[in-house]
């Protein structure tokens, strides 16, 4: 039994959309009117100076919190009041900024957690789970596309961070969702780490819609197909990366001293 999640729609029907969308604690609002449609198949990057709500924005799309008003939509649905868990049955999956696996099981049983879900699987006890061969299969080919297939056995506690990494994409992937969120996947990461991970996020994205949080601007220009800029609780822009680095109002407001910072850094090296 399959129960792959089915995000089918029209080609006009949005993967994601926010309509409206607003979060308030208590008097506090952080999130204000936001509106956003990323197409099927897009990679869109979220980025903005700290505190301007780019992670509550995941946390309302991912159902961890609630929208005090406003819809959103996961392929023309309503998934706004649900709970992560029917969020993520209907088709969206999330890692977080901290590496997100169970540290004592090898790397093959961590991804094999992932697919059990998505192939129907509920409560099977592991001294049968070497007889399911689809589930196996499956979890072989994940091994293969996160490239740690030589690292099958290994504990996920004694991976290298950037391999953890790479695990937590690899199990957010495992359930067959077509949109995915990724929350800084690159933090902490080398710039050699970091150039081999936007392949594989690439890679393993490929055909599906991603939506990513992300501070690196190298990163953000060579994955994103479009960039929301969101400040102080709001979306200012949203366009191709080529647009919104010409973008003044963007500039004025947070790019240009992002770039400036990242350009001295490299200089200090």
């Amino acid at each position: 039994m399959s129960t792959t999640p089915n995000t089918s729609a029209s080609h006009d029907t949005p993967a994601l959309e926010l309509r409206g969308v607003c979060k308030r604690f208590g008097k506090t609002e952080i999130i204000r009117g936001v509106d956003l449609a990323v197409r099927a198949g897009e990679r869109v990057a979220v980025i903005g100076p700290n505190g301007a709500g780019k992670s509550t924005l995941f946390n309302l799309i991912s159902g961890r919190f609630a929208p005090t008003s406003g819809e959103i939509l996961l392929g023309g649905r309503r998934i706004d009041g649900k709970k992560p868990f029917e969020i993520n049955r209907m088709g969206l999956a999330r890692s977080f900024q901290i590496t997100n696996i169970f540290p004592k099981l090898s790397v093959f049983e961590n991804l094999r957690c992932g697919v059990l879900w998505s192939l129907g699987y509920r409560y099977t006890l592991f001294k049968f789970l070497a007889d399911l061969d689809d589930a196996n299969e499956r979890t072989e080919d994940l091994l293969e596309r996160i490239g740690l297939t030589k690292k099958r056995d290994t504990l996920a506690m004694n991976l290298t961070y950037a391999e953890q990494r790479a695990l937590e994409i690899g199990i957010t992937i495992a359930g067959g969702a077509q949109v995915i969120l990724l929350d800084e996947p690159t933090a902490g990461m080398s710039k050699s780490e970091t150039r081999r991970f936007i392949e594989l996020i690439r890679e393993v994205t490929e055909g599906k819609t991603l939506l990513t949080v992300e501070h690196d601007m190298g990163v953000v220009f060579g994955l994103a197909d479009r960039i929301a800029v969101v400040v102080y609780g709001e979306v200012i822009a949203f366009d191709t990366p080529e647009a919104v680095k010409a973008n003044p109002r963007v500039q004025e407001a947070y790019l240009g001293s992002v770039l400036a910072e990242q350009q001295a850094a490299e200089a200090a090296h």
